[in-house]
């Protein structure tokens, strides 16, 4: 994911549109679709679902007009190529995935405006930078085991959100249940775990599995979801995820 292939990237959209015969109205108001980076670097557990999750997030795009590019390189984070993103996403990364200068240049990102959605293991990253971990909302603190993928019960706190209104009160699904520590008080908390639905929960009544808030300029969304290959399968949880790409892209 270089400047080139973004260079080129925009170059074959502005060709498709020019080469039209006759341009409608329509054609003319049409713009470049938004470009989403997808990063998927680990240095600690790596995800099977990743690749499933990147194919996810690229169809969603395409059904929706923008556009997704995967990079495992914490290269990628400089100034100049943050800028030609509208979202960042950290799909189940690990650990530290970022030096010094690459964190520099997101945090001026996300206070210039950008935006960023952590999926599932997002927060088992990058433990010693105390910024990330109040735009994430929350570190990694623990999982049940034997199995750790069971069946447990969301409580819809809201559905006054892209990502929650196709929901009904009650969300049952299955998927690997983190507890957080760590907490930041200043999101908005859309889903609760209902730990009296599985066993392993440590976060008490008390357990948010999604929420968003407006950060250091920025927005930010995170969902606990995505752990395995089957949730990028469920259409609920495709709706999850889209709503909350849609609310960083601030179409809604």
């Amino acid at each position: 994911m270089k400047l080139f292939a973004l260079s080129l990237l925009v170059f074959c959209f502005t060709f498709q549109i020019a080469a039209q015969d006759e341009p409608t109205t329509e054609d003319n108001a049409q713009k470049m679709p938004e470009l989403v980076m997808v990063f998927t670097k680990t240095e600690g557990w790596r995800h099977k679902s990743i690749e499933k999750g990147v194919q996810t997030l690229r169809e969603l795009g395409r059904e929706n007009g923008f556009i997704v590019l995967q990079t495992e390189s914490g290269e990628d984070f400089t100034t100049q190529n943050l800028n030609n993103y509208k979202l960042v996403v950290f799909l189940n990364t690990t650990l530290d995935v970022l030096d010094n200068a690459q964190q520099t240049a997101f945090e001026g990102y996300i206070k210039g405006g950008g935006s960023f959605l952590g999926i599932h293991s997002a927060c088992d990253t990058e433990y010693d930078w105390p910024w990330y971990g109040k735009l994430v909302g929350g570190y990694f603190n623990g999982h049940p085991n034997d199995p750790n993928v069971r069946k447990a019960k969301i409580d819809v706190i809201s559905k006054a959100h892209p990502s929650t209104e196709h929901l009904q009160d009650t969300w049952t699904r299955t998927d690997e249940w983190y507890n957080y520590k760590n907490l930041n008080p200043n999101t908005t908390v859309l889903l609760n775990l209902d730990e009296s639905s599985y066993e392993g929960g440590t976060n008490g009544s008390n357990h948010p599995i999604a929420w968003y808030h407006e950060f250091d300029g920025g927005r930010s969304f995170y969902t606990g979801g995505g752990h395995t290959e089957d949730a990028y399968d469920e259409p609920m949880f495709r709706k999850h995820l889209l709503g909350a790409i849609e609310w960083c892209l601030k179409r809604k």
